[in-house]
């Protein structure tokens, strides 16, 4: 028998399963699947929440950023705790407190007076992130189990359809919300962003009941022999371990942090992608995304996640195929794949081809749509299926909660860093976002380079990488302020000559943006400064002739405006307080 026969026969005897295991394994495959894109519904929600915030609230693309940031902050944060426990109490417990907390917090901001201020509603945003991080080492605990190794590559990409689904899925929603709706009594206006975390908790919550009664956490819990699946970690029964053992295991093993470094970099382009995206639309090619969502950008929003399955798919396919399970050759490439497009992307931004134009619409679309695919595939492989390779059935929680951990710390220092940037950006210039990405995904390709020559027995090559990577963060930081330093100035200029004119104009809505916009680069610019307040004043005025007319809804309207426009400062609040009482007891007269 030759060497490749005897390893398919190999092969084969691993993988025979008893009689319905497949189907059952398909089941649960499902419900976990459903279960997790349900949580995306949950968190993506607020990517399409961003327009209709900065417009009443005065936010700015940097605010939004941050917001992101901070959720990243928060998962990362929740990612490494919860998936020690999760080792400890298992998926199934995991997945169901993480629902259950995130539709608790999805209701509370969908329907809590406190959103109006960025303290609150960061605050609130974070908590969702810190309880929503106990589904991925849930999933990817629960899948550990039911895989062998040689089969969790492609099973991984497979299993990205139906996380990518809830992405697809709140993509299709959001704009039936934002355009407004009724249903039987119920009736929603146009741009009503808040809906947006009222809804999507009804979908997680229905799900959250048939994983409940259908889910199994192992092949020995739906009824399976012991060893029907092979785990190289350790395959003795059951799938739970202490906590300290965990600890332990996943710390001192050195495939985590490689994994975790590069999952960093993907979580910076990711995240930047899918969370401005939205903005981007809105900036650089002019869409309205508060309350009617042009066609091209619902389109591209669902046909970002229906690629990322592809590349996710193949990516897997490839590493099980190709290189017996192991994920660094095929990720490295695709880290290089992925820095080449979005270097093309920033090199097309900054040549002002991308645009509001039919080309440059085509084409901005097109590059999201590119990113999608790289990005996603190395999500698929370096996130859900190393950590179930290196931690198995019992410890892939933790193995989970670390490596995914970095993606979202990686999210946050890149959307903080993109969100300096983009606001000494010049008006629908978006070259520093994607020129961002670039510099993370090449960062990424080298950390699996340095892996690859590790695992092949070349340390001194896989040190020299090592410390090239930090001459590049080095490098960048020193290009990055000084690149701030020189903008800023610039961005300064830009927007006091815009606001001015926009003020002389009589263009409220554009002077007060710019304005604010100033304010937040120089607190003391002067004349920004009076277009604020002028406009403060006005919206005070309007407040108090609507209270002596006894029009509360225009009362409350104009003393949120003044709010809006200088925070705690403003007089208003008292106006606000005292318009809100008068609404309150001329709707109790008309109901009586």
């Amino acid at each position: 028998m030759s060497i490749a026969e005897a390893a398919k026969h190999e092969w084969e005897e691993q993988h025979q399963h008893p009689l319905g295991f497949k189907t059952r394994r398909g089941l649960n495959w499902f419900t976990v699947g459903l279960m997790y894109a349900m949580f995306y519904m949950c968190r993506y929600n607020f990517r399409f929440a961003g327009a209709g915030m900065r417009a009443e609230f005065g936010w700015s693309t940097g605010d939004i950023a941050n917001l992101a940031a901070w959720f990243s902050v928060a998962y990362g944060t929740g990612q490494l705790l919860n998936g020690l426990f999760c080792d400890r109490i298992g998926g199934r417990a995991s997945m169901l407190i993480g629902a259950i907390g995130s539709i608790l917090v999805n209701v509370l901001i969908g329907f809590s007076p406190w959103t109006s201020t960025f303290a609150a509603f960061a605050a609130m945003w974070m908590v969702n992130g810190y309880i929503q991080a106990a589904g991925t080492p849930g999933m990817v605990k629960i899948n550990a189990a039911w895989f062998n190794k040689e089969e969790r590559g492609l099973f991984s990409g497979i299993f990205g359809f139906m996380i990518q689904s809830g992405q697809a899925m709140i993509s299709m929603l959001a704009p039936w919300i934002l355009a407004g709706f009724s249903f039987l009594a119920f009736a929603v206006g146009p741009g009503e962003w808040r809906m947006l975390f009222s809804i999507p908790p009804i979908f997680l919550g229905l799900v959250a009941v048939w994983f409940y009664f259908v889910s199994a956490e192992s092949p020995d819990d739906a009824g399976f022999p012991h060893g029907t699946i092979q785990d190289d970690v350790d395959n003795s029964a059951g799938t739970t371990v202490p906590v300290l053992e965990s600890f332990k295991f996943v710390f001192s093993n050195p495939l985590v942090w490689f994994y975790a470094v590069a999952y960093g970099c993907t979580g910076a382009v990711r995240h930047a992608a899918d969370q401005l995206s939205p903005l981007y639309f809105e900036d650089v090619l002019g869409f309205n995304m508060k309350t009617n969502l042009p066609l091209i950008a619902s389109f591209t929003l669902v046909l970002v996640p229906i690629v990322a399955v592809c590349g996710s798919v193949l990516s897997g396919w490839a590493s099980d195929r190709f290189f017996r399970g192991n994920r660094y050759p095929v990720a490295m490439v695709l880290y290089y794949g992925e820095a080449c497009v979005i270097a093309a992307a920033t090199t097309v931004m900054a040549l002002g081809i991308i645009g509001p134009t039919t080309g440059g619409i085509l084409l901005g679309c097109l590059f999201l749509v590119l990113i999608a695919i790289t990005a996603n595939s190395t999500h698929s492989i370096v996130g859900a299926a190393a950590p179930v390779d290196i931690g198995g059935k019992k410890m892939a929680g933790f193995a989970s909660g670390v490596i995914d951990s970095f993606q979202y710390y990686g999210a946050a220092i890149g959307l903080v860093i993109t969100g300096l940037m983009l606001d000494v950006s010049l008006p629908g210039n978006y070259t520093v976002w994607f020129g961002i990405m670039t510099c993370f995904a090449f960062f990424g390709g080298c950390a699996m380079l340095s892996l690859l020559l590790r695992q092949r027995g070349n340390p001194l090559a896989s040190r020299a990488v090592i410390a090239f990577m930090a001459l590049l963060v080095l490098g960048g930081a020193i290009v990055g302020v000084r690149e701030y330093r020189r903008m800023k100035p610039l961005a300064l200029d830009h927007y006091v000559t815009a606001a001015a004119l926009a003020f002389q104009e009589g263009r409220m809505n554009d002077a007060i943006d710019d304005a604010q916009r100033v304010l937040r680069l120089f607190p003391d610019q002067a004349d920004a400064r009076e277009i604020v307040n002028t406009f403060h004043d006005e919206f005070v005025a309007a407040a108090r002739a609507a209270l002596a007319a006894g029009d509360a809804p225009s009362a409350i309207e104009n003393a949120q405006n003044a709010i809006n426009l200088k925070g705690r400062e403003s007089d208003a609040r008292a106006l606000l307080a005292e318009a809100k009482a008068l609404n309150k007891a001329q709707e109790q007269t008309i109901q009586e």
